[in-house]
């Protein structure tokens, strides 16, 4: 019989949140040496990686940080299940990754998955960490966004579930309420640029051809079409420029006039929803 106890089944299976009947295969073969035993599920898992590699994540979730230096840290930490994206280990994951991207200020999913995190790269604990909880884990998205100060919210879309929905507010003013309530906007209406003049121009011209043929097949009078045209732009940058928007608390209000009344100023935002 091997030389293990069930002591050393439970503090393995506390250790690396493995199975009962993988924990103790292993201790078997090991011969109840634990750090072999460690080494052994540790490879096993790693091989299980491989074959998890065209798995779909759906799941994970948000986390963000200011990094106090004029930047601020927005990560995507995806699994398979909400299962294991709700578990304490999934959770201590994330926010060991998004440490160690955050110290490198990474700006890139390439520059966050080499970023030194305990003797080790990111990709490696990633990797290590799914092969303990038996499913794809991959960090989706990372964003490094800049500003003077920095709103932080992370939107739990269940409460038995960690944030799915992150938003980090970059801005300059002395209203951080004002901050945190327009960051709330941008969770629920995700505006994709900060203001009309940073939609790209082949964007706009792509959209100006749609509502002009629209108009043309609604028979509308050509000298009438230049204006609505531009009327019908007008609405297309409402939809997509965080300042154009109308503000979610009052609607006859736009989110630039609700910020440069409260003497706020938006440098930079990014947002980030599970799975989307």
């Amino acid at each position: 019989m091997a030389n293990f106890t069930l002591e050393d089944v439970k503090t393995l299976r506390e250790r690396l949140g493995t199975g009962m009947v993988d924990t103790k295969n292993a201790l078997v073969e090991a011969d109840g040496d634990i750090e072999k035993a460690v080494e052994i599920l540790r490879l096993k898992g790693a091989k299980g990686n491989a074959k998890r590699a065209d798995r779909s994540t759906a799941e994970g979730l948000v986390a963000a940080v200011d990094n106090g230096d004029g930047t601020a840290t927005l990560i995507e930490l995806a699994c398979e299940t909400d299962f294991v994206a709700k578990g304490e280990k999934f959770v201590a994951l994330a926010d060991r990754v998004l440490a160690a991207a955050a110290a490198a200020r990474a700006d890139s999913i390439e520059s966050a998955l080499a970023a030194p995190a305990d003797g080790k790269t990111v990709a490696d604990v990633i990797n290590e960490e799914a092969a303990i909880l038996g499913e794809k884990v991959e960090l989706r998205r990372i964003r490094l966004v800049t500003g003077e100060r920095f709103s932080i919210y992370l939107h739990k879309t269940s409460k038995d579930l960690p944030p799915q929905v992150g938003v980090v507010l970059g801005y300059a003013g002395d209203d951080a309420e004002t901050a945190r309530s327009v960051a709330q906007h941008i969770s629920f209406a995700n505006p994709e640029y900060l203001a009309r003049e940073d939609v790209p121009a082949e964007a706009v011209e792509k959209e100006r051809a749609i509502v002009e043929q629209i108009s043309r097949e609604e028979g509308k009078p050509e000298a009438a079409l230049p204006k609505i045209i531009e009327g019908r732009l007008g609405a297309y940058f409402k939809q997509v420029a965080l300042l154009e928007q109308d503000y979610a608390k009052d609607n006859k209000l736009s989110v630039g006039k609700v910020l440069s009344d409260a003497g706020v100023t938006v440098s930079d935002f990014a947002r980030f929803k599970v799975g989307a």
